[in-house]
């Protein structure tokens, strides 16, 4: 729980940051959520010097590029089950199940130590909202579909609408995050989906090009 005994200050100069870079954000974000968000940092940075979760060393850089980098996407969910494929260290699924706590978010990876890390968040946490699988995208069966599939740098867009859309319901919608406008990918899916939109992502404390690209699985390519 935040506020336990060698937890984050959310007024300390990293709540400061994060809470100056959710508001560049649009992003109303309390205490409570403050501090989880901070306690998880401490967590994967902790983690991090063992299991080598991250590239990033630098827990202030693992603000912008982990924290608000996985918070932008926020405005643009929908529904009410959210899976994160390829969620290594629990980016975006964890970030985003702290601070959408009325949504269901599954976090799939098939690294044992990485679904470790992600039970012990769970855990120590106490975020009742996030379901941890170990297993690989393509052989996962969920019991229920859902309402968002969600990745960031898992895979081309090709590779994850073909690995990834037996995970959505009818209409439910695919969250790619990328770097550059990814045009080639978009064109490559354009049998199969409709691109609803490619948002482009201002991340505070980033530099160079952000976007989210939302599609539809046309009604068509579902059935096959």
């Amino acid at each position: 729980m935040p506020g336990t005994a060698g937890s984050p200050d959310p007024d300390s100069a990293p709540g400061a940051a994060l809470r100056r870079g959710c508001e560049a954000l649009g992003l109303d974000l309390d205490d409570r959520r403050c501090a989880l968000l901070l306690d998880y940092l401490a967590l994967l940075d902790t983690w991090n010097r063992a299991y080598n979760l991250t590239a990033v060393r630098d827990r202030a850089q693992m603000i912008p590029r982990h924290l608000l980098d996985s918070l932008a996407v926020a405005r643009f969910l929908s529904g009410e089950r959210v899976i994160d494929v390829g969620t290594g260290a629990g980016l975006p699924g964890i970030p985003l199940s702290i601070f959408c706590p009325g949504r269901q978010f599954h976090l799939l990876d098939s690294s044992g130590k990485r679904t470790r890390f992600l039970f012990q968040v769970k855990t120590a946490l106490r975020l009742d909202n996030i379901v941890v699988h170990r297993a690989r995208v393509e052989t996962f069966r969920p019991t229920e579909a859902y309402d968002v599939v969600l990745s960031r740098a898992f895979a081309s867009l090709p590779e994850m609408v073909a690995a990834c859309r037996h995970l959505l319901r009818p209409g439910g919608r695919f969250l790619a995050m990328k770097g550059q406008y990814p045009a080639g990918e978009i064109a490559a899916v354009g049998e199969q989906c409709d691109v609803l939109a490619v948002h482009p992502l201002a991340v505070p404390g980033l530099e160079g090009e952000r976007h989210l690209v939302e599609m539809i699985v046309r009604q068509h390519a579902q059935k096959q």
